[in-house]
C-alpha cells in the first residue's frame, strides 16, 4: 500500500509521459483495446501506491512532467489597456515561440512519423496484451475499459458477460479519464473521480450500483475519497493545487454533508485512505518533512477524528492497523530512515512505538503491503530489488532477491487483506512489465505466465558507482544492447532528476525499448536529492546541498565516458520537471560533456519562482529549496545554481524543450524567458568567436495547446515523444 499523500506519478517517461510533479495517488497503467490512450494510472483499492516515492513521504509538486500555473490571461478587447506590461510580454514570447515552432518543425516531421509507427508497434506487442486491472470484491468482478467501467461474476469475466455501471462520455465527461474507484463494502454504491486532461481538479461521481445504475451525487474538485461504510463516504476538497480540507457526506435517508477536518498550515496537504483491514480511515496532513495521522473509527463514522501523534518537525508517518494495534511506517528514531514500529491503538503516542523492523544500512524501503498475518516489505539495495516477508504468527523474516533485470514494480490490488498471496509486477525502462505473486503459504515466489509477453533478451544491464567531489559513490543504472560494438560510438541518453526524495522513474516505456534495438546506451544516474538510497539520500542534496547534485550528475556522465560508454559529442541529456534544475545547471557548469539536451516542463528559473508566494505551491517547497524571502543566503546559494540565473555567453548543446499552455506547476513565463535568454547566449557566443564552421547550438521550445503538468491524450504524448527522439537523432547520429 501506499503510505504518502498517494498520486499520479508513474507516467509513461519524458515520453509518452512522465506524470509528474506530485499529485497523489497511484495506480495501475490501463491501456484500451479498443483505442489507445495514454496511461492513466487508475486507482482500485482502498491502499494507493507509488513504486517510486519513498513510503511515508510527501510526494514533491515539481516531479518529472510538471508544470505550474498558466499566465497567459485572457482579456477582452476593450479591456486591453488594463493589461500589465509582464503579460504583454508573456504573450509576446509565446507568439514568438509558437512562430519560431512552425518554421522549424518541419525538419523533424518525417522522421517523427517513422517513429511513431515504430513505438506504436511495440506498444500494441508489449503492452495491450497485458489488458486492464481487475478487482474482484466478493464474487463480483469490476474492471475499466475505455472509459467505462464493467461489473461481472467471477466466472463470467472471460465469457462477455459483463454490465456497464459508468461510462464517461454518457455523462458529459468526453476529454476525461477514470482516475480513481471506490466500491462500498456492499458494493450498492460506487465512487468514481473523472479528470480531464487539461485539468488538476477531479470531479467524484456517486452511482447507486443496481440493475440500472444511476447517479446519487456530483461532487466537484474532489482529490481522495474513501467508504467509512456503506452510505459514508469521506473525501478531500482541491482547491489551487492543494488539498486542506476533508468532507463527510451521507447516502443514508437524511442525506448530509459536513466538514470534518482543515488543515491550517500551507504547506501541507491532506489525503484520506482506510487501512488493509478497513478498521479506521486515516486522515493524513503532510508537508515536505513532517506528517501528523487522524483516526476515523469505521464502525462509529460520525465520532470526532482522533490524533494519533502530533506533528513533529522532521518526523514523517503512516498508519496501518492489524489486532487492535496500529503499524507504524516511520523515519522516528535514528537513524532517521524509514522503519516499521507498533503501538497500542488506545497509547498511539510516540513514546509507546516500539520497533518491528529496521532496514538494513543503505537499504531503501520502496513499499509496504499489510496482511492479516504478513507484512510485505518492497526493498532496494545496491540498485537490486528484494523482498523481505514478515511474519507475524512464526515472527520470521523471510528475504528473497528479485530477478537482477527488474528495476521497478508495481503492486496489484489485494482487496482482501486475508487473502494467500500477494501479486505485482516487476520491470525496467526496457523490460515490459512481468507478474509474479508471493505464496504465504508455500512460502515462494512464482512466476506467472498469464500472458505471452515476448521475453527482452538483448538487453544488458551494468549497475555503476562513479565517485562525486565529496568521494560519494553516486550509483548508475546502465542499458545496452548485447550486440552492440564500438559503444564509445554509439549514442548515450542520460536521465536525471534529483529532487523531492523522488526516484527515477525506472517503468518500462516502448521508445526505451526502441533506442536500445537501435544500438543506444542508456544510463540513469541517481543522484543526491532523490530517493533511491533512502531519506537521507534525499537529505543530502536539498535545500543548500543542492550543488551535490550536480557534482553527482557531472561524476557519473565522466565516469560512463572514462568506461567507454559512448562520448561527449554523441551524448544527450533527458529531464523532466524538476529534473530541469540539476539538467540545467550542468548546461551552464559543464555544457561540453554533452551535446543535447531535452527537457520536459522543466523548472529552470528557480529563484524567480521561490520569491512569488502568490503562486500555489511556493510555500509548501521551501522544505526542498529554501526561502530566499527571508534568508539572503539562501537567496544567493539558489542563484549560484539556477539554471535561468546562470546562463552566460559559451558554447552550449542544442536544447528541446516540452511545454504546456495549461501547466499549472511549471510558470511558463520562466520557460519562455530560459528559452530566450538561452538562444540569445548562445549566439553571442558564436558571433564572438566567429571560427570557420563553428557550431551554433538548436534551442527549440515546443509549446503544447492541449494537456497538463501531468496529463496528455495518447496521440499527443506519442507525438511529443515522437518530435523528442526525432530531434535527439538528428543531433547525435547525424554528427
Amino acid at each position: 500500500m501506499c503510505w504518502t499523500a498517494k498520486s499520479f506519478i508513474r507516467g509513461l517517461s519524458f515520453s509518452v509521459k512522465y506524470c509528474s510533479k506530485d499529485n497523489h495517488l497511484q495506480t495501475i497503467c490501463l491501456y484500451s483495446k479498443l483505442k489507445p490512450k495514454k496511461c492513466h494510472i487508475l486507482d482500485w483499492s482502498g491502499s494507493t501506491r507509488n513504486s517510486t516515492v519513498p513510503p511515508g513521504s510527501s510526494l514533491p509538486w515539481r516531479f518529472f512532467s510538471c508544470k505550474q500555473e498558466g499566465t497567459e490571461i485572457p482579456c477582452k478587447r476593450k479591456k486591453i489597456a488594463s493589461i500589465t506590461t509582464p503579460e504583454l510580454l508573456h504573450k509576446d514570447l509565446l507568439k514568438s515561440e509558437q512562430k519560431n515552432w512552425n518554421e522549424i518543425s518541419g525538419r523533424y516531421k518525417a522522421m517523427a512519423e517513422r517513429i511513431k509507427k515504430k513505438i506504436e508497434e511495440l506498444h500494441n506487442k508489449y503492452t495491450l496484451s497485458s489488458g486492464s486491472p481487475r478487482i474482484k470484491v466478493g464474487e463480483s468482478v469490476y474492471f475499466e475499459e475505455n472509459g467505462c467501467i464493467f461489473l461481472s461474476k467471477a466466472d463470467d469475466v472471460d465469457e462477455g458477460k459483463v454490465h456497464i455501471l459508468l461510462s464517461a462520455e454518457d455523462l458529459g465527461f468526453y476529454d476525461a479519464f477514470i482516475q480513481r474507484i471506490r466500491i462500498s463494502p456492499d458494493q450498492r454504491y460506487m465512487a468514481t473521480s473523472l479528470k480531464s486532461e487539461n485539468s488538476e481538479e477531479a470531479t467524484c461521481v456517486v452511482m447507486k450500483l443496481g440493475d440500472f445504475p444511476v447517479v446519487e451525487k456530483v461532487i466537484p474538485n474532489v482529490f481522495s475519497f474513501e467508504w467509512v461504510t456503506n452510505d459514508v463516504l469521506y473525501y478531500t476538497s482541491q482547491k489551487n493545487l492543494k488539498c486542506q480540507n476533508v468532507f463527510m457526506t451521507t447516502f443514508t435517508k437524511q442525506k448530509h454533508t459536513e466538514l470534518v477536518y482543515t488543515e491550517q498550515d500551507a504547506r501541507f496537504f491532506v489525503d484520506i485512505y482506510c487501512t488493509k483491514d478497513r478498521r479506521f480511515l486515516t486522515i493524513n496532513s503532510n508537508s515536505k518533512t513532517t506528517s501528523e495521522v487522524w483516526l476515523v473509527d469505521c464502525r462509529h463514522p460520525f465520532k470526532l477524528p482522533v490524533l494519533v501523534q502530533a506533528r513533529t518537525k522532521g518526523v514523517i508517518y503512516h498508519i496501518e492497523h492489524r489486532n487492535d494495534e496500529l503499524y507504524i511506517l516511520t523515519t522516528y528514531g535514528e537513524p532517521a530512515e524509514y522503519k516499521l514500529m507498533k503501538a497500542p491503538v488506545g497509547s498511539s503516542g510516540m513514546e509507546n512505538w516500539q520497533l518491528v523492523y529496521a532496514l538494513e544500512e543503505k537499504s531503501k524501503l520502496i513499499d509496504l503491503e499489510m496482511f492479516s498475518d504478513h507484512c510485505i516489505l518492497f526493498l532496494q539495495n545496491a540498485g537490486h530489488l528484494y523482498l523481505n516477508v514478515i511474519s507475524f504468527v512464526s515472527h520470521s523474516v523471510h528475504s528473497i532477491q528479485l530477478p537482477v533485470w527488474a528495476c521497478a514494480f508495481e503492486l496489484e490490488s489485494h482487496p482482501e487483506h486475508t487473502t494467500s498471496t500477494c501479486y505485482f509486477q516487476l520491470t525496467s525502462p526496457v523490460h515490459p512489465p512481468k507478474r509474479f505473486a508471493y505464496s504465504f503459504k508455500e512460502n515462494n515466489l512464482i512466476e506467472q505466465a498469464v500472458q505471452e509477453v515476448p521475453i527482452i533478451t538483448n538487453c544488458h544491464t551494468i549497475r555503476l558507482l562513479a565517485k562525486s567531489k565529496d568521494e560519494t559513490l553516486v550509483p548508475i543504472t546502465v542499458f545496452h544492447n548485447m550486440n552492440s560494438k564500438e559503444l564509445h560510438r554509439k549514442p548515450l541518453l542520460v536521465h536525471v532528476y534529483g529532487a523531492y526524495g523522488i526516484d527515477l522513474n525506472m517503468s518500462f516505456k516502448e521508445e526505451k525499448l526502441l533506442l536500445i534495438e537501435e544500438g543506444w546506451i542508456l544510463a540513469y544516474c541517481h543522484v543526491r536529492g532523490g530517493g533511491e538510497l533512502g531519506h537521507s539520500w534525499h537529505k543530502d542534496g536539498c535545500q543548500h546541498n543542492k550543488h551535490k547534485g550536480l557534482h553527482d550528475l557531472k561524476a557519473c556522465i565522466m565516469l560512463l565516458h572514462e568506461l567507454g560508454f559512448s562520448q561527449p559529442k554523441y551524448t544527450a541529456l533527458a529531464a523532466a520537471s524538476a529534473g530541469g534544475v540539476l539538467a540545467g545547471a550542468l548546461c551552464n557548469s559543464d555544457p561540453e560533456l554533452i551535446r543535447a539536451m531535452v527537457l520536459q516542463a522543466p523548472f529552470v528559473d528557480v529563484l524567480n519562482t521561490m520569491m512569488k508566494t502568490h503562486l500555489p505551491l511556493t510555500i509548501e517547497e521551501q522544505e526542498e529549496w529554501g526561502n530566499p524571502l527571508v534568508d539572503e543566503k539562501c537567496m544567493k546559494y539558489i542563484k549560484s545554481y539556477c539554471p535561468y540565473h546562470n546562463i552566460k555567453p559559451q558554447y552550449y548543446p542544442s536544447v528541446f524543450i516540452t511545454a504546456y499552455e495549461n501547466d499549472q506547476r511549471i510558470p511558463l513565463t520562466g520557460v519562455l524567458r530560459y528559452v530566450q535568454k538561452l538562444r540569445k547566449a548562445a549566439l553571442d557566443h558564436a558571433g564572438r568567436t566567429k571560427k570557420k564552421g563553428n557550431w551554433i547550438p538548436n534551442i527549440i521550445l515546443d509549446i503544447q495547446a492541449n494537456g497538463s503538468h501531468c496529463d496528455s491524450s495518447w496521440e499527443d504524448s506519442l507525438n511529443e515523444v515522437a518530435r523528442q527522439l526525432a530531434f535527439l537523432k538528428k543531433e547525435l547520429e547525424d554528427v
